[in-house]
């Protein structure tokens, strides 16, 4: 069971109960109508003393969660992290959070993760930790992948919020994995005789769709037709969660000499086990032809094999689409074959970069 009095020290926070102490605190958050508290909390003032007295509690009395909050050092609720859906009998639990707005981006959510669901294995003895999000809420996504949650899957139309369905991220965590923490490419900056390469931004957007719209784009690559710029907001969302999981990682190259967008490189298909990855790469209708992508993509190969040793470097494009192939064999790639009706029913070429082709 769940003891009344638990106390939890991470480094900069106490996870503890609520209790009635905390009433002016909780009375200036129902009036500020930030949202992060606990389901179930008080939305009038009126309802606050029953709260803290009996309702945020009654989880902690049916045996099947705690509700605790997020003390800083000064002593104020910055947040609120619950578990709940215990089940004593197969060793699991799921995990919940919320950070009042002014004390978001500060690292708060992952680091009371972390201690709770170290609590959660050491003292309680559980086995599993579950946690679901929205798939389109990155900023939880992020807490739960740098806490060391394993992504499972996605449960399509799952939730039903007031603006329709949407799919939910299911998401665990083990007792073991905390000694092996999935693996993922850092977002770093990297920089060419002529290009800056930097994780990308919602900056991006504009310069995206008009180089995801252009004709050229649109022949040689499998992005959408019609291509706008609600379709980039949905690639940098897919690109950022890719990365997440381990499993890609995605650039936006500038010129350094003026800060214009020139291309957009990403890594997908990121292998652990074998350590390959496949590059791709849209490059600006206004760069091309300054050799600004195999000067980018041999940069970001460099990087993968030196800083964290991969062994193989995938490359495609289609047999029409003899700009790529050039910016392929210039970046060093050895033509390999042809994938039949690898995309959409069309062929494409495969090139393959190896450590020693950058000799």
């Amino acid at each position: 069971m769940f003891d009344p009095d638990v106390s939890i020290a991470t480094e900069r926070l106490a996870l503890r109960p609520f209790s009635p102490k905390d009433t002016l605190r909780i009375r200036s958050i129902v009036q500020s109508g930030a949202q992060f508290l606990p389901p179930g909390a008080p939305a009038k003032v009126s309802q606050i003393a029953a709260w803290l007295m009996h309702g945020v509690h009654e989880l902690r009395r049916s045996g099947q969660g705690v509700h605790l909050a997020m003390i800083d050092a000064e002593g104020l609720i910055v947040g609120a992290i619950s578990l709940f859906k215990t089940s004593w009998s197969a060793g699991t639990t799921e995990v919940g959070y919320g950070v009042h707005p002014l004390y978001r981006g500060r690292g708060f959510a992952t680091e009371a993760v972390r201690g709770l669901t170290a609590w959660a294995f050491d003292t309680l003895g559980l086995r599993r930790v579950d946690l679901t999000a929205r798939l389109d809420n990155l900023a939880s996504l992020r807490v739960a992948c740098k806490a060391g949650f394993t992504w499972e899957g996605v449960l399509r139309d799952a939730v039903l919020d007031e603006d329709g369905a949407h799919d939910l991220v299911i998401l665990g965590l083990l007792r073991q994995d905390r000694r092996r923490p999935v693996p993922a490419l850092p977002k770093t900056e990297l920089r060419t005789q002529r290009l800056l390469l930097r994780p990308q931004t919602p900056a991006d957007v504009p310069d995206l769709a008009v180089t995801g719209a252009d004709p050229m784009t649109q022949a040689y690559t499998g992005v959408p037709r019609g291509y706008d710029e609600e379709h980039a907001r949905g690639y940098l969302a897919h690109a950022e969660r890719l990365q997440m999981r381990g499993a890609g990682a995605a650039w936006t190259a500038e010129e350094l000499a003026t800060g214009r967008f020139a291309l957009n490189v990403d890594l997908r298909d990121v292998n652990w086990n074998s350590r390959s990855a496949e590059v791709g790469y849209m490059t600006a209708p206004w760069a091309r032809g300054n050799g600004y992508a195999g000067e980018a993509v041999r940069e970001i190969a460099r990087w993968l094999f030196e800083q964290h040793g991969f062994a193989r470097l995938q490359l495609r494009a289609a047999p029409a689409n003899t700009a790529s192939q050039r910016v392929a064999e210039k970046a060093g790639f050895v033509r390999e074959g042809v994938a039949r009706a690898s995309l959409g029913g069309e062929d494409l070429v495969v090139y393959s970069l190896i450590p020693s082709d950058l000799a």
